[in-house]
């Protein structure tokens, strides 16, 4: 059984920064993509950051310049820095990883950006 387990959400300023993780467990497969996605209240999930094994990048042009992801093969976990934060950025993250198998998505984190 596959599990994802993340942390690093709270509240910040506008301007703060916040650094999530997720940390993937319960299964010997290699991970292909891990990635973070985001939910605002009254809209759809949409794409953050993305990660390949290989190290491929991808990111939302929102975040471009401001967020970085990265993960760690042997902990197979995935990290996002997110610095210059905007009350936009205010929505719940998931993390999601791709397996042979089929993809997982971990149980969300609130990031909330505010004054």
């Amino acid at each position: 059984q596959v599990q994802l387990v993340e942390s690093g959400g709270g509240l910040v300023q506008p301007g703060g920064s916040l650094r999530l993780s997720c940390t993937a467990s319960g299964s010997s497969l290699s991970i292909y993509v891990m990635g973070w996605y985001r939910q605002a209240p009254g809209k759809q999930r949409e794409l953050v950051a993305t990660i390949t094994s290989r190290g491929r990048l991808n990111y939302a042009d929102s975040v471009k310049g401001r967020f970085t992801i990265s993960r760690d093969n042997f902990k197979n976990t995935v990290f996002l820095q997110m610095n210059s934060l905007k009350p936009e950025d205010t929505a719940v993250y998931y993390c999601n990883v791709q397996y042979s198998i089929g993809g997982y998505w971990g149980q969300g984190t609130q990031v909330t950006v505010s004054s």
